[in-house]
């Protein structure tokens, strides 16, 4: 039977998809000073907005991840870009008829439920994951998600370097309705490029699941899903190193979500930068890590996930500590480096390690991994706001010692992955 598309189309069509929908994570970050003025949010309040796309988007790619082993991704992730249209529709209007003198402080609930809406692309990643996934080879993967995960990845850090230049020349409404114009841009793009892989494309023309498995394995395919929405969700929920794996992305890209939110705050507030410099620091940062994941792939394909992993941890957990000492702007702009170039190896590892560890169930890994790993973006924010209520000013650098206990926990946890398979080669007594 004919197959629509190639691997390497399947990665261009999910790579498209995932770059438009995840630049949502920078949704508020630039556009937050602006709101808070005009609003008199507080600290906590801006913590949780410009965290709250992270909400929807992560949680979201939990059971649209594990939809992927019942009916590819192609369905699931337009499903996912129209929901963000329909929240970044709903903020343009808002802002187009509110802002400045009617977006009041009661306004804030709409403002956190469109930025769910909008969100909600970011919850592309799994799904997107496991497309490609379906599509390579095992000892191809590594290389295929560094890729993937890198170039969608630049989006934040690319919305980031050009909203507040957007912002001086058409004003804060004009930026988000370029925005949505580029959203349902890539969504069509999406549209005629994404392809499901060979199994699903052959289920789709009727074929029965061990007729289309044998089909699909002969021109290439390895990687088959393991059953329903469900049953992928639970059989991967049963396997302990979904569990590792969810804390390890908890650290890495969840953290890396909440950095691209945080740091514009973090460079105005602490450093007194105008918004286009700190707008241009933090895509420094976020587009330094999404390169370093494309790299970060081959090395974990290389190395083995495990000891990639354990290099990017303890590079994270250096720059962190380096930022929580700091107190100079050369310094924290070195230490924001350090821990854009292990955050961005990290994430590559622990994808590389999803269908290692979790063959049976790749959707079902994926989604758990990316669901409540990216949750980080979410939970990280208002911790780091926290600390600035606590100690005022000296709390914006005091702050990174989250990362750096992050970062300690999750080289524990890379160790326990690499010793599990040291005992399970090691010949049991008989």
């Amino acid at each position: 039977m004919n197959i629509k598309g190639t691997p390497q189309q399947g990665l261009f069509g999910a790579t498209a998809g995932f770059f438009i929908g995840f630049a949502a994570v920078a949704l508020f970050g630039v556009t937050a000073q602006k709101l808070k003025d005009v609003m008199g949010m507080t600290a906590v309040m801006v913590g949780f907005l410009v965290a709250i796309p992270s909400l929807s988007g992560s949680l979201l790619r939990i059971p649209f991840a594990a939809w992927v082993d019942t009916t590819g991704g192609r369905k699931p992730l337009l499903i996912l870009l129209g929901l963000s249209i329909l929240g970044m529709a709903g903020l343009t209007f808002t802002v187009a008829t509110l802002y400045p003198d009617r977006l009041t402080p009661g306004m804030y609930p709409l403002l956190l439920l469109l930025g769910a809406l909008s969100g909600c692309g970011i919850a592309t990643f799994s799904v997107g994951i496991s497309q490609v996934s379906y599509w390579f080879p095992k000892a191809r993967q590594g290389a295929a998600l560094g890729i993937y995960g890198g170039v969608g990845n630049l989006a934040p850090g690319l919305f980031t370097l050009i909203l507040p230049l957007a912002l001086a020349a058409v004003g804060l409404a004009g930026a988000y309705l370029i925005w949505l114009l580029l959203l349902i841009a890539g969504t069509a793009l999406y549209y005629f490029t994404g392809r499901n892989a060979p199994y699903f494309q052959l289920r789709e023309r009727g074929l029965a699941p061990e007729a289309a498995r044998e089909a699909a394995a002969r021109i290439g395919q390895e990687i088959f899903p393991s059953g329903n929405m469900v049953e992928s969700l639970l059989v991967s929920g049963r396997i302990w190193k979904t569990w590792v794996l969810v804390a390890l992305y908890f650290a890495s890209f969840g953290g890396f979500i909440a950095l691209t939110a945080w740091l514009p705050t973090y460079w105005r507030s602490y450093f007194g930068v105008e918004a286009a410099a700190a707008g241009l620091l933090t895509a420094t940062y976020s587009l330094l890590a999404s390169l370093v994941r494309i790299g970060g792939g081959a090395l974990a394909d290389r190395l083995g996930g495990e000891r990639t992993a354990l290099l990017a941890y303890g590079t994270l957990a250096a720059g962190a500590l380096l930022m929580t000492l700091s107190h100079a702007f050369g310094l924290s702009l070195v230490a924001e480096i350090i821990m854009a170039a292990g955050m961005g190896v990290a994430n590559a590892a622990v994808f590389k390690l999803v269908p290692k560890e979790v063959p049976q169930a790749v959707g079902g890994a994926s989604g758990w991994v990316g669901g409540l790993g990216a949750f980080g973006g979410f939970a990280i924010p208002p911790i780091l706001a926290a600390f600035v209520r606590s100690l005022g000013q000296a709390g914006y650098a005091a702050g990174f010692v989250t990362y750096v206990f992050l970062g300690l926990i999750s080289l524990a946890l890379a160790l326990m992955l690499g010793r599990s398979h040291v005992r399970a080669a090691v010949p049991q007594p008989t």
